[in-house]
């Protein structure tokens, strides 16, 4: 295949853009991804790693366990186990009102005819958590759930898209897309493509794209905060989720702690960097501090931010362009994309190569902003 012909171009690198290449490859389908710095470069690479179904929007449920499916034989679909850890994920109640919460989200689930996520009692918490502390009265849990390696993921996808046959430019920053015909025209810093469909997986700049196909989106770039400590003794396997206030808190296979939760760095998205914000970094850490006693004696080595995209809703925008023939979308994942990467990609390929997908995703339609106004 040459760089010039392919039959579909994906705009970003991440992991969305480099699993949309896999399955089309799977399809046989010839695609090209072009990546403006290189791939893994921002949320893809640097995000906690959740491969979670636990606390998911509703609509994204089917989508959520479906990926899972695909996490738990993340080997045979990229030759790679990507560091895939299924310890369980738990959403924990500090007080009263927080398990008032998750009690009746259990329940509401129940009525959906959903079961992979379950109320725990104190006692049970507190066997799966020991470095908890006592004051917790119990937890919501996602038994499959996990966390994995992100940069690895995205590295894996990427590799065996390419062993497939298909092209990655790296260094390459998409300047304009226009129709001719019935084939798409990309101008790039490299040079002009040509392709029969287009696919925006532009993450924090997708909003770019939908402009120049006249569907202007109201997408926000955020940096959600990662700290992670030097190695401690291994003292927690699920991973940990805050009810009441943000936390995402997990233990890697080496012993180092993973600190999230979406407490937001400073953006500049023309220049691509993040400015961490410590006040809410502090935050993040008392936090931590009052649930896992064992953490006071910790060390923090290092703390970031990945540059991703937010939609109002904190939902995605998955499928069809509403007013350009031949473009589908997969962007603004609000900080929790990782787990529907695998999912994402099988899906756009569906659209691409069938017209339709067998997951209901009406819910991510880029038609519920029409109408935004551009700003």
């Amino acid at each position: 295949m040459s760089a010039a012909g392919a039959d579909v171009v994906i705009i970003g690198g991440g992991l969305h853009g480099c699993s949309a290449a896999l399955h089309l490859a799977r399809a046989g389908v010839r695609a090209l991804v072009v990546e403006k710095n290189y791939v893994g470069r921002h949320a893809s690479g640097v995000n906690a790693g959740g491969v979670r179904t636990l606390a998911r929007n509703e609509a994204e449920i089917p989508l959520a366990l479906a990926a899972l499916e695909l996490w738990h034989h993340i080997g045979e679909l990229v030759d790679d186990d990507c560091g895939f850890e299924s310890f369980g994920q738990i959403r924990v109640a500090e007080n009263a009102a927080d398990a008032a919460a998750l009690q009746q989200r259990e329940a509401r689930l129940q009525a959906l005819g959903y079961s992979h996520e379950r109320w725990i009692a104190a006692d049970e918490l507190f066997l799966r958590v020991p470095a908890l502390s006592r004051h917790c009265v119990g937890g919501l849990i996602a038994l499959r759930d996990g966390a994995a390696l992100p940069y690895r993921t995205t590295a894996a996808f990427r590799r065996k898209a390419e062993n497939l046959g298909q092209i990655f430019l790296e260094g390459t920053r998409v300047l304009g897309i226009r129709r001719e015909g019935n084939s798409w025209v990309v101008d790039t810093s490299a040079g002009t493509l040509s392709c029969r469909v287009l696919v925006n997986c532009a993450g924090a700049w997708a909003d770019a794209i939908c402009a120049a196909l006249g569907e202007p989106v109201p997408l926000e770039a955020i940096g959600p905060m990662m700290l992670v400590t030097l190695r401690m003794p291994r003292f927690l396997e699920p991973v940990v989720l805050g009810t009441g206030r943000p936390l995402s808190f997990k233990q890697t296979a080496e012993g180092t702690v993973l600190i999230g939760g979406g407490r937001l760095s400073r953006v500049d998205r023309g220049l691509e960097t993040t400015e961490l914000d410590f006040r809410e970094l502090a935050a993040s850490a008392r936090t931590v501090r009052e649930l896992f006693p064992v953490m006071r004696g910790a060390v923090i080595h290092r703390g970031w931010a990945g540059i991703e995209a937010r939609m109002p809703d904190e939902i995605p925008v998955i499928g069809p362009s509403s007013t350009a023939p031949d473009v589908f979308h997969a962007f603004g994942f609000s900080a929790h994309g990782f787990e529907l990467g695998p999912i994402v990609g099988r899906i756009t390929a569906e659209l691409i190569t069938t017209g339709a997908s067998a997951l209901p995703i009406a819910p991510f339609s880029i038609r519920r902003f029409a109408g935004h106004a551009p700003d």
